[in-house]
């Protein structure tokens, strides 16, 4: 096992871990209506397979991919579509949706839940079952999975990371998979090495999870190709760049892929998604969900089918309590602020935590009084407060030229600020900003 390693800068942030991560996963059943936006990735929107009327089955490919970046939607119950519509997602954003009734009677496309054996299927097949199964990262990207196991330099890659930190607070879901399916995930691992043939596989565990360590030491064989980095826990170390440079020492910016550093980053979770395509043959049609927060009744890790409503999966943990005041999809860090929860939940949907105070709203923003906070713990090394000013006077050239394309938006600088300036956002917006001139550009000389 490989020694402990640390983030040089980021922060040490009360976890909140405890109020559920001793909760084994629990399944749901799905709701009486499904929701299945077509656009929960990275990349082009999926294409409708159905229309309104045609019954569907569970595990049914109901969207195709829309492009080469791009993934399929799947049913997770019977029924009727009832509609082909737009519907408010997570983000707030109105999205093209397939809306199901289900049936109640589960009845699966044939096939689906047969237990197979992949060691049977050359390299391209498995990368090909990946891609139908619907697989996106379910680190919170989103980012096709079969896109990623295909790089240019696919014979380069030199190491598969296992992202197994879960550093945002509240959540362990992630913690609980590796718990609960260890050897499952390990067995997933395997069948990617067979896509990444000259790629050691190593997983970067954070040590406040020490029994997950174990347990996937445990499932790791003296022949597999496999070792164990256990870090030191920090926020963000579970961030791409930061886990790279952890496990490997190498350097990415914001021009750059894992790929071009020899490396591919797979999530813990999306492990496990692998295996249940590749051995079970069930397509991405659940997502392990943690609720929690102190305005939680029952804090719980849930396997939700796809499409129920956050508003129906919040009830299973016997609802909210009185006085909650923010809902957050997602990290505290990097998630967003929910303020509904009649919303799908979707492969990116990783959380609900319900607060009863929220320390954001509840102080006003002042003026930088240039205390260096935010340099010091920011990852990327770059100098917020000036970035900051830039943004604010529409001066986006020079905020690209101090770097800020490299802001990976961890919400350290935000976090730390006495000042309550919204850091992260200003940044997000100068991103935004840079990224629209370029697309301009970009057209300007296409035509």
């Amino acid at each position: 096992m490989k020694k402990r390693k640390a983030l040089k800068k980021g922060l040490h942030l009360y976890e909140g871990k405890e109020l559920s991560k001793d909760f084994p996963i629990t399944s749901i059943n799905a709701s009486s209506v499904t929701v299945y936006p077509l656009s929960q990735h990275i990349g082009a929107p999926a294409e409708p397979l159905v229309k309104a009327g045609d019954r569907v089955l569970k595990g049914q490919m109901i969207a195709k991919a829309g492009g080469f970046v791009s993934a399929p939607v799947h049913s997770s119950v019977s029924g009727t579509v009832k509609s082909i519509e737009n519907r408010r997602v997570v983000n707030g954003s109105s999205v093209k949706s397939i809306v199901v009734e289900n049936d109640g009677l589960d009845e699966e496309v044939e096939g689906m839940g047969v237990k197979s054996n992949p060691d049977e299927l050359s390299p391209q097949e498995l990368l090909q079952k990946i891609k139908d199964a619907g697989i996106v990262g379910l680190g919170g990207a989103g980012f096709p999975t079969a896109v990623k196991l295909s790089p240019k330099n696919a014979d380069e890659v030199d190491t598969l990371i296992i992202n197994g930190c879960e550093c945002e607070p509240y959540l362990t879901v992630d913690y609980r998979i590796m718990l609960e399916k260890g050897e499952q995930i390990v067995k997933a691992v395997r069948q990617v090495q067979r896509i990444l043939p000259n790629a050691k596989a190593v997983f970067g565990i954070e040590d406040n999870k020490n029994d997950s360590i174990k347990v996937i030491k445990g499932f790791i064989k003296p022949d597999d190709n496999m070792d164990i980095c256990e870090l030191k826990t920090k926020y963000p170390q579970g961030g791409e760049r930061s886990l790279i440079y952890a496990v490997t020492g190498r350097k990415i910016n914001s021009k750059m892929l894992p790929a071009d550093a020899k490396c591919v980053v797979l999530n813990s979770s999306t492990c496990f998604a692998i295996y249940n395509a590749l051995y079970e043959n069930i397509p991405l049609i659940y997502r392990y969900m943690t609720v929690t927060g102190d305005g939680v009744n029952q804090c719980n890790n849930f396997k939700v089918p796809l499409g129920c409503s956050h508003q129906y999966v919040a009830e299973k943990c016997g609802g909210l309590k009185d006085g909650v005041v923010k809902i957050i999809s997602g990290g505290p860090m990097t998630g967003f602020a929910m303020s509904n929860l009649d919303v799908p939940v979707q492969k990116t949907s990783a959380s609900i935590l319900a607060f009863t105070e929220d320390d954001v709203a509840s102080v006003e923003a002042t003026n930088c009084i240039h205390c260096g906070r935010c340099v010091s713990v920011c990852p990327s090394n770059l100098v917020p407060q000036m970035l900051a000013k830039t943004v604010k006077r529409n001066n986006y050239s020079a905020f690209e030229d101090m770097g800020g394309m490299e802001c990976v938006q961890c919400g350290c600088c935000s976090y730390i600020c006495p000042a309550r300036i919204p850091l992260t956002h200003l940044f997000n917006v100068g991103k935004a900003e840079v990224r629209k001139e370029s697309n301009k550009q970009k057209s300007k000389e296409v035509n």
